[in-house]
C-alpha cells in the first residue's frame, strides 16, 4: 500500500485554478521530488496535503486514512510534518531550546504547567538526540538567529523531525544557499532517507540535486501533472524537456 495517495486533487481561488486534477502516489521509504516552473502549483499541493488549505475537489489518503477533510493538527498527529519556503524557527532561542519545544509538543506536554523530574530528563535526552541527528551538536547553545541560513534550515528540519513523522514534506530546503550549505542539507536528507528510512517528498529547483536524490519525480506545469516517473524517465521525457528541464546531462 502506498503511504500517500493524492487523487484528482484541485484547488481553485475564484476563477484561478492553482491545482487541477493532480494525482500521484508516494511509496513507504521513498524520496519523491515534485518539480516544475514557478507558479506550477507545487507549494499549493503541499498546503493541501498538510492541511493548510482545503481542496476544491479530490482526495488525499495517508496510509489507510482519508485525510483531505482532517484539520492540520490531526494530520500532524497522523504522521505528516513539513517545512516551508521561508524558514520557520524561533530566532531568539538557542538550537536546543527550539528543538526542545518540538519535543515537548510531540510528547503531549505543550499545555502542561510543569513537568516531573523524569519527564524533564526524558525531554532533555530526546532533545540532545535530535540536535545530534541534524548535525548541530557543536552549536546547541547558539542562538538560532546568529546561525547561517543552512544551519537555520537544519533547525527547521529538526523541528519537523521532533514530531516523529512518517512523511516529511520539504519545501525548497536548499533555496538561497551556497554550495557548502547545499551540500550539508543534501547529506542530511540522504541520511534521513537512506539510513533512517524516512519517507520524504521534496520540492526543489536545483535539478542536479533532484536527480541525485530522488527515486521518483512528479513534474507539475500550470497546476497539472505533466509527467511522473523515475529520474531516467523524466530526464528523457520530451514534454518535460520542452516545458522545464531543457537538456539534462
Amino acid at each position: 500500500m502506498s503511504l500517500l495517495r493524492v487523487s484528482n486533487l484541485s484547488k481553485h481561488f475564484g476563477s484561478l485554478v492553482a491545482v487541477n486534477n493532480v494525482s500521484f502516489n508516494v511509496e513507504p521509504g521513498e524520496l519523491h521530488a515534485v518539480i516544475g516552473p514557478n507558479g506550477a502549483g507545487k507549494t499549493t499541493v503541499f498546503n493541501l496535503i498538510s492541511g493548510l488549505m482545503d481542496p476544491t475537489a479530490g482526495q488525499i489518503q495517508f496510509g489507510d486514512m482519508d485525510i483531505h477533510e482532517l484539520p492540520m493538527h490531526r494530520r500532524v498527529k497522523a504522521g505528516i510534518a513539513r517545512t516551508f519556503q521561508i524558514t520557520e524557527i524561533f530566532p531568539e532561542l538557542t538550537v536546543s531550546e527550539n528543538l526542545r519545544i518540538g519535543t515537548e509538543v510531540a510528547a503531549g506536554y505543550r499545555l502542561r504547567p510543569w513537568l516531573s523530574k523524569s519527564e524533564r530528563t526524558n525531554i532533555k535526552e530526546q532533545t540532545e538526540k535530535l540536535v545530534e541527528r541534524v548535525g548541530l551538536s557543536t552549536k546547541a547553545s547558539r542562538l538560532v538567529g546568529e546561525l547561517s541560513h543552512g544551519d537555520q534550515r537544519a533547525v527547521e528540519i529538526g523541528l519537523a523531525l521532533s514530531l516523529q513523522p512518517k512523511l516529511l514534506l520539504l519545501d525548497e530546503p536548499t533555496a538561497g544557499m551556497g554550495d557548502q550549505e547545499t551540500e550539508d542539507i543534501t547529506l542530511l536528507m540522504q541520511h534521513l532517507h537512506r539510513t533512517e528510512k524516512l519517507t520524504i517528498v521534496l520540492i526543489e529547483h536545483d535539478m542536479p540535486l533532484v536527480f541525485r536524490l530522488a527515486q521518483r519525480i512528479t513534474v507539475l506545469a500550470q497546476g497539472e501533472v505533466l509527467a511522473d516517473g523515475t529520474p531516467a524517465e523524466i530526464a528523457s521525457n520530451e514534454n518535460v524537456q520542452s516545458a522545464y528541464l531543457g537538456k539534462v546531462e
